[in-house]
């Protein structure tokens, strides 16, 4: 076997012959390691998929945030507002988009997370187009990947301390026609006076470490409103309408 390059000095790859036999020890942290593959893996999949807005008033700013090794922050797709879509990062690496985050057990969004990013500066409606876009791209990682469709959730909604993307604008009624996310459209029969709200937030799924925060996120989500940290008999309701969604 030829002699490693002298630039190699974490790892010694070799190939292996029909009998799986031994490689020559790779040096990791002055650690002799012998590598061995199995064929038994693959690769890991999302089983999420987090929607933001970009805050930039041009995909090009939003192009320039997202590949600058300063800023640390990526996502796998940037959908432009006429519905031109770019691909930044492999869908089985791990894209830096959520931070951090939580929802329900899972403190680490982005491992478990593709990231879609939507060229808006979250003062604007969502052009018709760029839902369309993001549709075909949600049905697409669907059909590939099996990222259950009620797994699409909204940045705020898994930092609802840090973050209120993708904004009251965006249509998550819409995307649920069409089978991502969850959707309760009103009237709704009223939940019960000892209905929990914290407790409730938590059942589906968010951080209630902050309740108020908490209860902003699911309201900019499912009743398009962050006018105040106050959830009203409506908001019960849907609460408690998705909470029965959620446990069917």
């Amino acid at each position: 076997m030829s002699s490693v390059p002298a630039n190699w000095t974490r790892w010694t790859i070799c190939t292996l012959s029909v009998a799986l036999a031994a490689c020559v020890p790779a040096q990791r942290a002055g650690i002799p390691v012998r590598w061995i593959e199995s064929p038994n893996y693959d690769d890991r999949k999302p089983q999420f998929v987090i929607i933001h807005h970009t805050s930039d008033d041009t995909v090009e700013q939003a192009l320039g945030t997202l590949t600058d090794r300063a800023r640390a922050v990526s996502a796998h797709y940037l959908i432009a507002r006429d519905g031109t879509v770019t691909q930044l990062v492999r869908e089985r690496d791990r894209a830096w988009h959520a931070g951090a985050s939580k929802w329900g057990a899972l403190t680490d969004m982005n491992s478990a997370s593709l990231g879609i990013e939507l060229d808006n500066n979250g003062r604007e409606p969502f052009p018709d187009v760029q839902i369309s876009a993001l549709i075909d791209l949600l049905t697409d990682i669907q059909e590939r990947l099996h990222v259950p469709g009620t797994n699409v959730l909204g940045h705020a909604d898994v930092a609802p301390r840090r973050k209120v993307d993708p904004s009251v604008y965006f249509p998550w009624k819409t995307l649920a026609a069409h089978g991502f996310g969850r959707w309760c459209d009103s009237p709704l029969p009223s939940a019960p006076a000892s209905f929990d709200v914290a407790l409730g937030l938590q059942t589906l799924g968010y951080d209630v470490s902050d309740v108020e925060a908490a209860i902003m996120a699911f309201k900019r989500h499912f009743l398009a409103d962050d006018s105040s940290p106050v959830i009203d008999e409506t908001g019960r309701a849907v609460l408690q309408c998705l909470i029965r969604q959620a446990s069917r």
